[in-house]
């Protein structure tokens, strides 16, 4: 078995990885040649300023009294420049706005795994391109810009991480330090000749990254008086550095301005998913080269902003925010950043119809390198009478395009020239998909040909390990020699194949992964045809009901993705399952408390996803009701014979409910404290962290029999899911624990009702003297339902308390009582534990069932493998990279989440046999006896 399990668990790994190499691969090429608009520039300099965590509703709105929430720029777009909607990306993070912003293009998934820190893949820039850029901010930003510059031109200015506290007296001070430093800069230059010329050099950029707003809309929401306080500060902010910045220049009007933001924030403070209210992102530019305001009668859009903003009579220019990346080096006059997919907005350029039509046909050209490149990296790894070109930008037509182009701007024929650049543009973008995508049905077929044998491999071990179905002996050795010397010459075929075309090395793995899975599930061909026969004997409609029942099961399963509501249904058909099988005429109680509970569980799914309310009073009812709980445990503990409890016991059940008090307090204080703006408290720190790490071992300190050493668990992971919460999710493991007790119970009954075994005494059981191998019975059909149960219950663990499958429902409020310091990996490693702790109340008591059950772990588990590898495929092909970004963002996730899971499993199915079955002893004194 832990080969088996090995095995297990690197399949699943290349399978979680596929995803990324066959959907979500960097899309950047090398070796372009930069392209340059040939006519000089309207700026000699850009000051742009990104306001991090800035939502276009909240710039452009009106306050309750009519006057605008940023007077300056509200003055600008009404009098001076032009403004719009920037649209972003998915993922709406930090990192991958900036990028889209400065190199002009989305940043692929695999920037991920490698960190938001650094480079995952080295990218040109508009900054990288400049003469010098200054830039003032956040150390997560600007050194990523600083590291992928070529020579030493990028220089940069960065507070202290620490300084990022989401439980500060006041993150707009973050704001406050990027403009005075500006200020200090500008006025040391007069004193340093080197810097003094430095900043008169022509292409100078300029940034200040504006981290206040994003901190205080985490912190306090953006609907708060804290932020729309920080964005009053940055208009003013941005008025002074302005008019300063025009000053020393001496007002020569060759300097533009851009503000916008990397990405905007939900209601509830979060970001990083596909929300209007996270993609939608003000830009304002004016200065040199930038149009004035156009005054319109009417524009037409779909959202209704514009009445809104009572800016209906100033024409609104939207983009993309990877447009913005071309505007800019347009404006001053350097080559467009190398791997930029961004169109130039023209109608934010004040110049010449010459000078836009020059810049346009820049853009196609920079473009049109992109694909030139993609397509000859193709082109040399494929076979030539494989090879399907892209056919309407081939050779001739690229040439054709840019000929008639060129021939327009020599007639003055400007705006058929700039049509004719963007039809280039478009197809160029689309070659350049087309290319990049050019493997995928291909690596597709294999990994899919890899899960269906791996399924069928897991059915098959099922049969002939745990089941009395398979009678025939092994394959002949004449017979197995000949499979393996097939297969052999199919491996060797497919690795020449991949050598001629001097394939990525992962290409091997994908495709070979499926000759020695198949190649296991041919030699168990006896074991196929016993299955086969026994299948056959049965009735048509027996086996085709069995079947239906366990699609259905999947697709609830599969649904619950989608609609969390589909769970509550689920739970609901539960609750009538002891009427349905007629369980309830021998234990009536247990099947009453079990339809309560399943009724109870079934209300989290209806409820609003975790984070968007907080809701402490909540919280400290969960901490009670947990403590009420306990006692009531241990007076009917007291209450019966005391063979199971000894003072030890005891001892460690005190300390755990104390634990549950202080979790509570620290919860509340915390909250408090935060509220009052007197930041964290060190104690309440200090406790939540000892909290953390003592009650990781308070259950391996407890009694080994079953209920005492599950209810152990329960109060331990209880202490810290309460300093984790923020509302009523800090009620779900209660409510769940519930339900997980009762099914233990009901599974015995079941194992009673199918005549499978006598009543065990449950109270008695101890997991230290878990069945033995030998007493583990055969499989049964019901055993199919018992690892539904398992997976349908850990889907309700993870989806119970909001949709995770997006990563804005995360929420750092939760981890305030630890940290209120900006930590990612820290935050990231809190919220996962927060995700976890359910997981393991189930694991527990499925391994609980498992062994009263007298199966061996095994066997159940086996078919849980099954079940959740048929839900992966099933979101193997629902994964896309087209529609809207919040259904690419939600495909990608949902197979990254059930593969996850199935890794998970394998990996709480080991935890919880830990936590069930070990236990450590503490030194005890000896008594001294005279």
């Amino acid at each position: 078995i832990p080969v088996f399990v090995l095995a297990g668990l690197l399949v699943h790994c290349v399978f979680l990885v596929s995803i990324f190499e066959i959907y979500f691969s960097s899309p950047l090429v090398h070796g372009m040649t930069p392209q340059q608009t040939p006519l000089p520039p309207p700026a000699k300099r850009l000051v742009l300023f990104v306001a991090d965590g800035l939502r276009a509703d909240s710039l452009y709105e009106l306050n309750g009294d009519s006057t605008p929430r940023a007077p300056f720029l509200r003055g600008v777009v009404e009098n001076n420049g032009s403004w719009g909607i920037s649209h972003t990306r998915v993922p709406t993070e930090s990192r991958p706005g900036h990028v889209a912003l400065i190199a002009g293009f989305y940043e692929d998934v695999s920037a991920v795994a490698k960190g938001w820190k650094e480079n995952p893949v080295e990218f040109d820039s508009v900054f990288n391109e400049s003469k010098y850029t200054w830039s003032w901010g956040s150390p997560d930003i600007l050194p990523m810009f600083a590291k992928g510059a070529t020579g030493d031109h990028v220089y940069t200015f960065c507070y202290t991480a620490e300084s990022e506290d989401f439980g500060a007296h006041d993150a707009a001070k973050l704001d406050t330090w990027v403009f005075d430093h500006v200020k200090s800069f500008f006025n040391s230059s007069r004193s340093n000749q080197t810097l003094f010329s430095a900043l008169r050099e022509e292409k100078v950029v300029l940034f200040l990254h504006l981290l206040g707003i994003d901190t205080n809309g985490h912190a306090h929401r953006p609907y708060s008086r804290e932020y729309h306080e920080n964005i009053k500060l940055v208009d003013e902010g941005v008025k002074e550095i302005a008019s300063m910045i025009n000053n020393f220049y001496g007002n020569d009007g060759k300097t533009a301005f851009i503000l916008t933001s990397d990405h905007g924030m939900t209601d509830w403070g979060s970001h990083g998913a596909g929300h209007p209210s996270e993609t939608l992102t003000p830009l304002i530019a004016w200065g040199a080269g930038v149009n004035y305001p156009q005054r319109v009668t009417s524009q037409f859009f779909e959202d209704s902003f514009l009445k809104e903003w009572k800016l209906e009579n100033v024409k609104r220019l939207d983009v993309n925010q990877a447009d913005i990346a071309p505007l800019m080096a347009s404006l001053i006059g350097v080559p467009f950043p190398l791997n930029s997919v961004g169109t130039l907005p023209l109608e934010y350029l004040n110049n010449s119809a010459h000078f836009k039509a020059e810049s346009m046909f820049t853009n196609a050209l920079q473009i049109l390198e992109q694909f030139k490149v993609k397509m000859s990296q193709k082109k040399e790894t494929t076979l030539s009478f494989l090879f399907t070109p892209f056919k309407p930008l081939s050779d001739s037509e690229q040439i054709n395009f840019l000929k008639k182009a060129r021939l327009k701007i020599q007639q003055q024929k400007y705006d058929e020239a700039i049509s004719l650049c963007k039809t280039l543009i478009s197809l160029a973008l689309e070659g350049l998909s087309y290319y990049h995508t050019y493997d995928r049905l291909f690596l597709g077929l294999s990994i899919a040909l890899g899960f269906v044998g791996w399924t069928m491999y897991v059915i098959l071990v099922i049969v002939k390990t745990h089941t009395s179905l398979a009678k025939t002996a092994q394959t002949s050795n004449k017979k197995s020699a000949v499979l393996t010397s097939v297969f052999a010459f199919v491996g060797m075929t497919i690795v020449l194949f991949l050598l001629i075309q001097t394939c990525p090395w992962t290409y091997y793995i994908y495709c070979l992964l499926p000759v020695p899975v198949w190649y296991a599930v041919l030699r168990e061909l006896p074991v196929i045809q016993d299955l086969a026969a026994s299948l056959s004997s049965l009735h048509f409609s027996q086996t085709v009901g069995f079947l239906l029942v366990c699609a259905v099961g999947i697709e609830i399963l599969v649904f619950s993705f989608f609609y969390r509501s589909t769970l509550t249904i689920g739970l609901l058909v539960f609750a009538g399952w002891p009427v349905a099988t007629r369980l309830w005429i021998q234990a009536k109680k247990t099947a009453l408390i079990w339809t309560f509970t399943c009724l109870l569980l079934a209300v989290f799914p209806l409820m609003p996803v975790v984070g968007r309310e907080p809701n402490i009073p909540l919280v400290t009812a969960a901490g009670l009701l947990t403590l009420l709980v306990s006692c009531f445990s241990l007076a009917s503990l007291r209450k019966s014979e005391n063979k199971y409890q000894s003072n030890e016991d005891l001892k460690v059940r005190l300390y755990q409910m104390l634990s549950v008090g202080l979790s509570t307090y620290v919860v509340s204080s915390t909250h408090d404290s935060l509220q009052n703006k007197q930041g964290l408290p060190v104690l309440n720190q200090i406790i939540s962290w000892m909290t953390l790490v003592t009650s990781l071992v308070f259950p391996l300190l407890s009694s080994t029999f079953l209920f005492q050493r599950l209810f152990s668990i329960l109060l331990s992971l209880m202490s810290i899911y309460l300093l984790l919460s923020t509302g009523y999710e800090a009620l779900f493991p209660l409510a769940l624990s519930g339900l997980m007790f009762v099914w233990i119970n009901m599974e015995q009954e079941a194992l009673q009702h199918y005549g499978l075994s006598f009543k065990a005494k449950l109270a008695g059981f101890n997991f230290a003297f878990a069945t033995d191998i030998a007493q583990c019975r055969q499989l049964h059909l019901d055993d199919v339902r018992r690892s539904f149960f398992f997976v349908f219950f850990i889907m309700t663990a993870f989806f119970g308390t909001g949709n995770i499958a997006s990563v804005n429902s995360f929420d750092p409020a939760s981890v305030y009582c630890f940290l209120t310091v900006f930590s990612p990996f820290m935050m990231g490693g809190l919220l996962l534990l927060k995700v976890v702790i359910p997981f393991v109340l189930v694991s527990c008591a499925f391994e609980a069932v498992q062994v009263t059950t007298q199966l061996s772990s095994k066997s159940l588990f086996l078919i849980v493998l099954v079940i959740s590898d048929t839900m992966a495929l099933h979101f193997f092909f629902l994964v896309k990279d087209y529609g809207s970004w919040l259904d690419i963002g939600t495909s990608i996730s949902h197979y990254v989440l059930v593969m996850s899971l199935t890794i998970f499993m394998m990996l709480m199915n080991g935890l919880a046999q830990l936590l069930t079955t070990r236990r450590l002893e503490l030194p005890r004194r000896t008594k001294q006896h005279s």
